[in-house]
């Protein structure tokens, strides 16, 4: 298969197959930063350290009026899966209203955008939530684990609407082969098939039937690597045959996936200068070329390895993310993790946009407060009992 720069939606923020132009934020002139919010709003206490604090505040305080977060500071862009993630991280911690906010800008958008046309929530916007951009599969996929996750943990089916749009829709991508296309371009084509968003599709609809059996027969036949055990990203191409989101999605979906499989994350395993304060950091690149530290997919891992036990692993993860964080300029007391050390590649040759390595990302941040409160948002998707014939990660 030849890849063009739209093929993988650029692994969140964006990033699975965007090219450069759609990716760039934009960024503001210093004169037009403000230098502080005040007053803040103060998460609620909860058991986490004094770094971990601090991020927890800054992602508490980018919730606009509206619902949305920006995906960094003064970014005006929006991402469908950062603010997936950042309801996820407010149920978990019992800030079931923020969740609210953020469900209900969606919730008024369900026949505007998900039931319309080809279907979905836009994967991009503005701050003031306009100006949409293609429909991902993918983020679609993330916000539909963090309804789910908003009605196990309230008892209710508030948003049972737009859960059951979203699942419809996510059905409705699957092909005879059992792959799903990863959603629709601007101009209507087809999203080709990408591994990331179909195995998080698979997590977000409830059960196991015929859509999950079918997925698992399509990954097993076009996506599985039986001498690795591993699944793959683009098995045509032999240097960017494996991604690292893979390896942590892998464990966190499907239950009894070999832990090894984490082990074999050396090999995006790298040492890069940080952009910000010149420190050195190790950490996990997107893909086998080593160019930069993924920070997000990085803080992916750290989540999979405290699932696996393995604490060792975990604990070396945290002190080299933790080494990256920058204070916020809008919100006192407040930092963030950038979403990569320094400037490179995406997955495969693209490059990031210009302030990836400079600004706090919600992404980044998000999952590295995941791993502080011990939570893995794949997990409740997981238990689906699926028979021991569809498994064929499994040796038994």
């Amino acid at each position: 298969m030849r890849i063009a720069s739209l093929f993988f939606i650029c692994i969140s923020f964006g990033l699975n197959s965007c090219s450069k132009e759609e990716i760039t934020a934009e960024i503001l002139s210093p004169e037009e930063l403000v230098p502080e919010v005040t007053p803040i709003e103060e998460p609620s206490p909860i058991n986490l350290s004094a770094a971990a604090t601090k991020t927890n505040t800054w992602i508490f305080n980018m919730q606009q009026p509206n619902g949305l977060l920006q995906s960094s500071e003064n970014s005006d862009f929006v991402s469908l899966y950062d603010n997936a993630l950042a309801a996820l991280l407010y149920i978990k911690q019992g800030e079931n209203v923020k969740a609210e906010k953020i469900f209900n800008f969606f919730n008024k958008k369900i026949q505007t955008e998900l039931r319309s046309s080809s279907g979905g929530f836009y994967q991009f916007r503005n701050s003031k939530g306009e100006q949409g951009s293609r429909t991902w599969m993918g983020d679609n996929a993330w916000l539909l684990i963090a309804i789910n996750h908003y009605h196990e943990a309230t008892g209710t089916q508030k948003y049972s609407l737009m859960a059951r749009g979203l699942e419809q829709w996510l059905r409705s991508l699957q092909k005879e082969d059992g792959g799903l296309i990863g959603g629709f371009n601007e101009d209507g084509t087809e999203i080709p098939k990408v591994t990331e968003g179909i195995v998080t599709a698979f997590n977000a609809v409830p059960g196991y039937d015929d859509f999950h059996a079918n997925i698992l027969s399509f990954l097993k036949t076009n996506r599985w690597d039986a001498k690795e055990k591993l699944l793959t990203a683009w098995p045509e191409n032999i240097e960017y045959k494996f991604a690292l989101d893979l390896h942590g999605l892998s464990v966190g979906i499907f239950p009894d996936f070999p832990i090894e499989t984490l082990l074999k994350t050396d090999r995006y395993k790298t040492t890069q200068t940080n952009t910000t304060n010149g420190k050195l950091i190790t950490g996990y690149s997107f893909d086998e070329d080593k160019d930069v530290i993924w920070l997000e997919g990085t803080a992916q891992i750290l989540v999979a390895f405290q699932q696996a036990n393995k604490s060792a692993e975990a604990n070396s993860i945290i002190k080299n993310l933790e080494k990256t964080f920058i204070t916020s300029p809008s919100f006192a007391n407040a930092q963030g993790i950038p979403y990569t050390t320094n400037y490179g590649s995406t997955y495969g040759a693209s490059l990031l946009w210009d302030s990836a390595d400079l600004t706090p990302a919600v992404s980044s941040s998000t999952w590295y407060l995941f791993s502080q409160l011990n939570f893995n948002p794949l997990t409740l998707g997981s238990t689906k009992n699926i028979p021991e014939a569809d498994k064929f990660w499994s040796s038994k």
